[in-house]
């Protein structure tokens, strides 16, 4: 049995002997380092392999080699030879000798008939390549060059790519929220995208309504999405910026059993978000839940990656946005009148927040 490595220097320079300085004579792993390195390969290589059609292709065609996959797409055969390795080794596809095949990941989530699908959401998750490149910048300034809060551009295609991970989202909250016991639930979902938390509530309670919120040109797509779920006839479309004055007027007139902010406070801030709990207080009854879902840091902002390189996202991308951790949230809906206040994860990397209006 080969031996540890640095058998002696273990034995007489352990914190106890020698203190802190155990890396001067045990250098420490380069692996971290080249991990980020090769963190842009890893998404350049899944959205190539995305916009190749590689992956509807290997679902049409069956296992193939990367000679007869090649052929189908027309592309270069030892190119994608290169790429289909560099998609096995991210564990999005099988190989066995020289044969590729889709998995149990790439067939839920990467294909775009999935009903889990992420195809769509993968090119503009991370938001504008020029936005990263100039993050140092950002960073000195505070402002970052292209801000997407008042893209629509860039907004029609992001609310498109994630509807079906929030509707999942949205069906699974049920299991800890109960919306589907309520005979006739009058839903506020504000700022709402493609409206997934409509769709779900809708289809769950026959007797629901639900006004659903957003820019205009946003709103085409919750129209289209409430139309497929067949629940559009029982949606109240209201246009405008949930900031804007009228909007309030309209929502705090009405009272609503449920309020849904969906992935809306990370891009907000402080301020924005105080707003938002502030018109959800005067827009639901008493004893009404609000419901929250977004990307929440750990409380020592650094034990759950995928919370705190979402608040670098946000940094990169927004004006105010950052990633709340739980401790933070919760001070800000006790300020604002809430309670019963819980915590939970419908889905992986996805957390809802409920909190119920006190009275």
């Amino acid at each position: 049995m080969a031996d540890s490595p640095y058998p002696e220097i273990k034995k007489s320079h352990t914190m106890a002997r020698q203190g802190r300085p155990w890396s001067d004579y045990k250098p420490p792993p380069s692996g971290p380092v080249w991990n980020v390195i090769c963190g842009l390969a890893a998404y350049a290589v899944l959205q190539a392999a995305r916009e190749l059609d590689v992956f509807d292709t290997l679902e049409r065609t069956g296992p193939a080699t990367a000679e007869k996959l090649a052929a189908e797409l027309q592309v270069s055969e030892p190119h994608l030879q290169i790429l289909l390795d560099s998609v096995v080794v991210l564990g999005l596809l099988d190989q066995c000798r020289d044969v590729y095949d889709l998995n149990d990941t790439s067939r839920r989530y990467l294909l775009p008939a999935s009903p889990a699908s992420m195809s769509d959401l993968l090119p503009v998750a991370a938001g504008p390549l020029d936005n990263w490149l100039s993050l140092a910048e950002t960073v000195r300034t505070g402002i970052p060059p292209n801000p997407v809060d008042q893209d629509i551009s860039f907004y029609i295609p992001l609310v498109e790519g994630t509807f079906a991970t929030q509707h999942r989202v949205a069906l699974r909250s049920d299991l800890f929220v109960g919306y589907s016991r309520h005979h006739n639930p009058a839903l506020l979902e504000l700022g709402a995208g493609g409206a997934p938390w409509a769709c779900a509530v809708l289809r769950a309670c026959p007797n629901a309504t639900a006004v659903v919120n957003d820019l205009p040109e946003v709103l085409d797509v919750a129209k289209q999405k409430t139309a497929e779920f067949e629940v559009a006839e029982r949606c109240t479309f209201l246009p405008g910026n949930y900031h804007s004055t009228e909007v309030a007027d309209k929502i705090t007139a009405a009272s609503f059993d449920l309020m849904v902010l969906g992935h809306i406070c990370r891009a907000e801030g402080e301020t924005g978000t105080k707003a938002l709990l502030s018109l959800a207080q005067r827009a639901l009854r008493r004893g009404g839940r609000l419901l929250v879902t977004d990307y929440f840091c750990d409380p020592n902002r650094k034990h759950n990656p995928h919370g705190v390189l979402m608040g670098a996202t946000m940094m990169a991308n927004t004006q105010n946005g950052f990633t709340f951790t739980p401790g933070q949230f919760t001070d800000l809906l006790e300020e604002f009148g809430f309670e019963h206040i819980r915590r939970v994860e419908p889905i992986g990397f996805q957390h809802l927040v409920v909190a119920t209006k006190a009275g």
